[in-house]
């Protein structure tokens, strides 16, 4: 059951280096984890840790990489990620260079070397690792919007994930999510039509709570992203802090 009782489920972006940020995620209910290694604390030995410290089996398992390298993406999948999020990608090469990084062949370029065991069941490793792992462009510029049917065509990309702030940003607009209407309402509305299209699975990050309930019902999401540690963190901090200044 997913987090709420949310028709789709739910991750929490991970910024921190930390086990235990992940592991209360899912205690509280998180369906999945987003390890960022592109904007978070987390480094690359940090992330294989954390990978490890939690259930294999989790298909939310997520990690956004700084850029598409294969080297650092292999050792994330080795390491038990269930999907790797490339951030930015505006073309079907960057889409392509994902698939190669993440799938065995033929689909990709994959070395075959696991590092924790018993990571894919199935009579073929291969083909049951490319349906065990998610390929996931994230999809946060103008240029990329345009670009979204090249994109989401690439054979092996399995998921689109939407970043509205950088998104907004890219239209001359405030870096923030959650919008209602607009130039990124509109995007968001398209890209999840054409991710449907395609036949890839479409989530999207969100801030607000009921923003994200409404988003699941209005755009048809899979999946999608709510709320980082560090905001976390920051937001009680200050909420403790009133209330306390309140009280005395």
């Amino acid at each position: 059951m997913s987090l709420g009782q949310s028709a789709a489920p739910v991750l929490l972006h991970i910024a921190t280096p930390s086990m235990a940020a992940a592991e209360n995620a899912l205690d509280a209910g998180y369906d999945g984890v987003m390890l960022d290694l592109q904007h978070g604390e987390i480094g690359l030995d940090q992330a294989s840790n954390m990978l490890r410290s939690i259930p294999r089996g989790n298909a939310y398992l997520f990690a956004r990489v700084a850029c598409i390298d294969s080297g650092v993406i292999g050792r994330l999948l080795d390491s038990g990620a269930r999907g790797i999020v490339a951030p930015t990608v505006e073309s079907a090469e960057q889409a392509q260079a994902l698939v190669s990084a993440t799938k065995y062949p033929p689909l990709g370029r994959r070395s075959l070397g696991p590092s924790r065991p018993a990571l894919y069941s199935g009579a073929d490793y291969c083909a049951a690792g490319n349906q065990a792992v998610s390929t996931v462009v994230q999809i946060e510029t103008a240029a990329g919007v345009e670009a979204a049917d090249r994109i989401l065509s690439v054979d092996g990309v399995d998921s689109l994930y939407i970043g509205p702030s950088d998104l907004a940003v890219s239209y001359g607009l405030p870096g923030r999510p959650d919008w209602s209407d607009g130039p990124v309402a509109d995007a968001v509305a398209h890209l999840a039509e054409r991710a449907r299209v395609h036949g890839v699975k479409v989530g999207l990050y969100c801030s607000d709570p009921a923003f994200a309930a409404g988003q699941i019902l209005q755009t048809g999401l899979d999946y999608v992203g709510l709320g980082i540690d560090l905001m976390f963190i920051s937001k009680q901090a200050r909420a403790s802090l009133a209330a306390l200044k309140e009280a005395s």
